[in-house]
């Protein structure tokens, strides 16, 4: 009697499984998901729009001379800062809070990062804005706050108030509603992957901001600024690295409207 000699398995046999988890991980619970989207976007838009209308009858025409800080603080700050506390309490009623929401996580990698961003920027922007100028003609190559102080000598602390907000605090309020409410509000969808989710934020987000300035002329120029911004957010997956490139492509600017209003240099 002969014994049968072993097979070799086959070649095309199933793999064994592979290892099942840990139990203690089939406990954990998933990440974390907040209950607005679009819709508080638009909210906030809402009462952007609402509150500067509102602003603008309470202030009133102010007629020749210096333009008083009261007029600075509520006709150029005030609608941009209430939709940036309103896009942070929704974060906290609908939401995980805004650090969590907004991506607010802060590393000295990502403003590192933002910084190098806005260096880019500031250089894409001036070579923008040049060729801008000669596109539309020097009348026409103004912003809206620009608009604002022309030819008007404003008092030193509301030249100084209106610096450190278009520098500062400016970009952090326009950060955390479209790089922040908008762009968690566009990867809350059910996209093929996280990373086409991002993409379709930063894209989303860049024009969105370009467009809601309300300046049909400097749109093209606002899209040349917003791409550097959006791609610092991009990269970094968090809101300080946009934030910190938006506030490095806003200081030369808010520089020149500075030395403008206080009437040290005309440009």
């Amino acid at each position: 009697m002969t014994t049968s000699q072993p097979r070799d398995p086959a070649p095309d046999a199933a793999p064994f499984p592979e290892p099942e988890e840990p139990a203690a991980t089939a406990f954990l619970p998933p990440a974390q998901r907040h209950r607005w989207g679009f819709g508080a976007f638009l909210l906030v838009e809402a009462v952007l729009l609402a509150s500067a209308a509102f602003v603008s009858v309470l202030v009133g025409d102010t007629g020749p001379g210096p333009l008083p800080i009261r007029v600075v603080l509520l006709g150029t700050m005030l609608p941009t800062m209430i939709a940036a506390g309103v896009a942070v309490l929704i974060t906290y009623v609908r939401g995980n809070g805004p650090f969590a929401d907004l991506r607010l996580e802060w590393r000295w990698a990502d403003v590192k990062t933002g910084f190098r961003f806005g260096c880019v920027g500031l250089v894409f922007t001036t070579i923008g804005a040049y060729l801008w100028t000669q596109l539309v003609g020097n009348a026409n190559a103004t912003s809206a706050i620009s608009a604002l102080v022309e030819d008007r000598k404003m008092s030193v602390s509301a030249a100084v108030v209106m610096f450190v907000y278009l520098w500062l605090l400016g970009p952090i309020c326009e950060e955390v509603i479209y790089r922040g409410l908008l762009w968690g509000a566009a990867e809350q969808l059910q996209w093929r992957s996280e990373r086409w989710g991002r993409v379709a934020a930063f894209l989303l987000s860049t024009a969105v901001f370009a467009a809601s300035h309300l300046e049909p002329l400097r749109t093209t120029l606002l899209l040349v600024i917003a791409v550097p911004i959006g791609l610092a957010r991009l990269v970094t997956g968090r809101l300080p690295g946009s934030i910190v490139a938006h506030q490095v492509n806003n200081f030369l600017p808010a520089l020149t409207i500075l030395l403008g209003a206080l009437g040290v240099a005309s440009f």
